[in-house]
């Protein structure tokens, strides 16, 4: 319905943020006092984390798993424990990083049972239906395993393109920089620089966060609330920052769920301080959402944001030249280079760039370094054959074409070009076209 529109887009994802927001002031107020509910809410609301999955349309999985996430808290928090299950599962088929939630509803019937003395009868109700979410929970996560390890590109898995113990390791430091980032909210960026740690660092820096963990479990069961509810932010974070591998080491709209834990932790801290200090801080996270708001409004902001924040990291700049005139892409992609001097994605944006703008013997050029760090690379043939076909070698760029469907059998736009050529293309019977792709290949 939106086309190339974005509004429309934008405005469905602040209805749905707008729309978590009330759920989750709903279900606090009936798990912590009433002020300290409006002041989480109004956290969970502006916080600059916030701003991410609410401004990046393709985050939206992310908002709408917390939505479902939120509704399943409110009918817990109501009583009707089963209803929960339901509006779980359609949590996890938004977004799978979920499934660490059933354990939030655990640890509120803990704090509850202990505060009411009567933990054996509270759990009998308690965890029939906690241990069914656990089941889909446990579904969902094998299917995630195991659809990583045969979609090739996935990103994540055993396509993430960093081992388990690398990534698992990384985590430790990714977490303690989304802690302070809570608290001192500067250093945002859509595609922050991690360097890969040393052992020791990233073992001490999952022992920080153990120790944070278990501190916050004992205070947790002598009625601190606060950290209770820090305890639930912490294993919320855990699916997405723990063993499970993904391309990207951090993204704060990683933390738009676990902010349920945290932003109720804050409400129950900021409470104990006069109204002026709550007005206060709502105000200043609010202040810092606008300004990330306005860095996504262009991607030339964007980009040139993030590349600012990490500016030993290749890919913001390969965006960042995309998004604005040629030669200054050339320029930002010459810095890539002397980052990266044997990074394929580098010549291959040169190459891009130079076709669009009318240079195709450059163009057949860059391709051809692309190719060279990368030989196996259908996307890379595909581009060279463009190139080859502007300057008017239709033999040559027929070949190519062929050998990036030798490659990538489901490659789109050799397909295409091919059947612009008048060249047959095998059967795609296993592919994946969008109904838009189909019907250009049936046209075609």
């Amino acid at each position: 319905m939106g086309g190339r529109d974005p509004i429309g887009y934008h405005a469905v994802n602040l209805l749905l943020h707008i729309a978590a927001v009330l759920l989750f002031w709903a279900a606090m107020r009936r798990l912590i006092p009433e002020r300290a509910a409006w002041i989480a809410a109004a956290v969970f609301a502006v916080h600059p984390f916030q701003a991410e999955p609410v401004n990046y349309v393709f985050a939206r999985s992310t908002t709408l798993a917390t939505l479902f996430c939120l509704a399943a808290l409110l009918t817990w928090a109501r009583g009707h424990r089963w209803w929960a299950v339901p509006w779980f599962g359609l949590a996890l088929l938004a977004k799978e990083e979920c499934v660490a939630f059933p354990a939030l509803l655990l640890l509120i019937e803990i704090g509850r049972s202990r505060k009411r003395d009567a933990l054996r009868s509270t759990w009998k109700s308690a965890v029939p239906p906690v241990l069914s979410m656990f089941a889909l929970a446990a579904a969902v996560g094998l299917r995630v395993l195991s659809a990583t390890s045969r979609i090739s590109g996935s990103g994540a898995g055993a396509n993430a393109g960093i081992s388990w113990s690398s990534y698992a390791l990384a985590q430790g430091i990714v977490v303690l920089r989304y802690l302070r980032m809570l608290v001192l909210p500067l250093g945002f960026t859509v595609d922050p620089y991690i360097a890969a740690p040393p052992v020791w660092m990233g073992v001490l820096a999952w022992l920080s966060v153990g120790l944070m963990a278990i501190a916050a479990a004992l205070l947790a069961w002598r009625g601190q609330r606060a950290a209770l509810w820090f305890l639930t932010g912490l294993i919320l974070l855990l699916p997405s920052s723990s063993i499970l591998p993904a391309a990207d080491l951090a993204a704060d709209r990683r933390l738009y769920l676990p902010m349920i834990g945290f932003a109720a932790a804050a409400g129950l801290l900021i409470e104990r301080f006069p109204p002026a200090v709550a007005v206060a801080v709502v105000a200043f996270l609010a202040f810092l959402s606008a300004i990330r708001t306005e860095t996504w409004r262009t991607e030339a902001s964007l980009w040139e944001d993030a590349a600012a924040q990490a500016p030993l990291k290749v890919r913001p700049k390969i965006q960042l030249a995309r998004a604005v005139g040629p030669e200054r892409g050339l320029e930002i992609l010459e810095q890539a280079r002397a980052l990266a001097p044997r990074d394929p994605r580098v010549p291959a944006e040169e190459g891009r760039i130079y076709l669009a703008a009318g240079r195709p013997d450059q163009a057949l050029m860059a391709f051809g370094r692309a190719l060279a760090l990368e030989p196996r690379n259908a996307d890379a043939y595909n581009n060279r054959g463009v190139a080859l076909l502007a300057l008017n070698q239709k033999q040559a760029a027929q070949q190519d074409f062929e050998r990036a469907l030798t490659i990538d059998l489901c490659q789109f736009d050799a397909r295409v070009n091919l059947l612009r050529l008048g060249v047959a293309v095998p059967p795609a019977h296993d592919c994946r076209f969008s109904p838009e792709q189909s019907k250009l290949l049936e046209v075609r």
